[in-house]
């Protein structure tokens, strides 16, 4: 590639920016759907009349039918348009919410949110597909950083929007106002975004099945899997117990809790873009090891605070946030360049599903690791700093030894 080619390469075109932006956007609204239920947990049971573990079964309702419905769909995943996927699942997803914000009992919940879990589950594999099928290598590290900030907008803008809109009406506003904000989404992305099928040049050669057991059968393939799964058990076992460890072990009380979080995000939102940036221009994975030595270090600090000014608390909270995105977004950007183009979807697809699967096993062992004092406070926290170092540590050997393989296969003439 000459000089200028590279240059040209490495800047978007109008396009391509929107098409950046609408992608981040149908990722915020996943994410946010997914988020929602937490923090309206304390109106939703004694709405409904539930308890905790009601609840508990009403939240992972949607992570395990998300987990079987990216494996059911990864057969077919490279078979169609990929904007016409992206469309049917996420006209799905916004019934799916719709009939969240309509139900009025458990059982109707829990029903909506199994259907919103089967649609919305496949949504972000089909993002991560036309992210690689749209954008160079050298360009994906940008586009993973801008598509990783829907995390942290979800935290900044949708979790105290929908706080406020269940406190000044009840809970059901949050889910009808998201769905209309997502509907106008999807019609940008059906008005504004080309068919996305240069991969159906390349006819499949296998059943759906077939296809679904030939990408899963690729050990490279395999390789990244197992990467997915112990970064997503990183994060999932500190997430699930992270507000009740700051307010009743670190002495933060529930009225500044979302000045953490808020503070927190906005630094993410900053950070992700810088992130992308440097992952294309230093390389995706002398950023990814040092994501994972920052990372480390600061779930270590996290995990072993004591009572702590809350300005303390942020910084921490902070760079530990910076460090797991400065892992999650090259990775995603160099995953993005394992399987060929015909099994992309399939890819991703199983990719997703592993992540809401995994994530729901570490929420698990997590639940068995920590226990709560009399007083409140949660003990044996640590050990799961422990455990995400230890998962870090593995997946930074496999990560190099992935991108060994890949450097490899690169070198070999065709």
């Amino acid at each position: 590639m000459t000089t200028t080619n590279a240059a040209t390469a490495a800047n978007f075109t109008p396009y391509q920016k929107i098409v950046v932006a609408m992608l981040a956007f149908l990722q915020f609204a996943v994410i946010l759907d997914f988020m929602l239920m937490s923090p309206l947990g304390a109106v939703i049971m004694p709405a409904l009349n539930i308890g905790p573990m009601e609840f508990g079964l009403v939240v992972s309702a949607y992570a395990f039918s998300a987990g079987a419905s990216g494996l059911l769909t990864a057969g077919f995943a490279d078979r169609y348009d990929r904007k016409k996927l992206l469309l049917f699942f996420y006209t799905g997803f916004i019934l799916g919410t719709v009939w969240c914000g309509l139900a009025q009992s458990f059982e109707s919940l829990l029903a909506a949110r199994v259907v919103t879990g089967l649609f919305g589950g496949v949504i972000g594999s089909i993002v991560l597909a036309i992210s690689t099928d749209l954008f160079p290598p050298q360009m994906r590290g940008r586009v993973m950083g801008v598509i990783q900030t829907a995390f942290a907008a979800s935290q900044v803008l949708g979790i105290p929007i929908g706080i406020y809109l269940s406190n000044k009406w009840d809970w059901h506003i949050p889910f009808l106002a998201m769905a209309a904000f997502g509907l106008a989404g999807g019609l940008l992305v059906a008005w504004k975004m080309q068919p996305v099928n240069a991969h159906l040049g390349q006819p499949q050669r296998h059943s759906p099945w077939a296809h679904l057991y030939q990408t899963v059968t690729v050990p490279r393939h395999l390789l990244a899997f197992s990467i997915t799964a112990l970064l997503t058990t990183g994060g999932f076992m500190l997430m699930p117990f992270s507000s009740a460890y700051i307010v009743n072990n670190l002495g933060i009380d529930m009225h500044h809790l979302p000045t953490v979080y808020l503070i927190t995000g906005v630094c993410t939102i900053f950070a992700g873009p810088l992130i992308g940036r440097a992952a294309d221009k230093r390389g995706k994975f002398p950023v990814f090891v040092f994501g994972t030595a920052l990372s480390m270090v600061m779930v270590v600090v996290y995990t072993h605070l004591g009572t702590i000014p809350m300005g303390a608390l942020v910084a921490v909270n902070a760079l530990m946030f910076v460090g797991i995105f400065s892992r999650m977004i090259p990775y995603q950007a160099m995953a993005a360049s394992v399987p060929p183009a015909t099994q992309r979807g399939a890819f991703n697809a199983i990719s997703a599903s592993i992540q809401q699967l995994s994530g729901g096993v570490a929420s698990v062992v997590a639940g068995h690791i920590v226990t709560q004092a009399p007083d409140g406070r949660l003990q044996h926290f640590s050990v799961i700093g422990y455990v995400v170092v230890a998962t870090s540590l593995v997946a930074l050997a496999l990560v190099w030894r992935l991108q060994r393989g890949m450097a490899a296969v690169a070198q070999v003439p065709v």
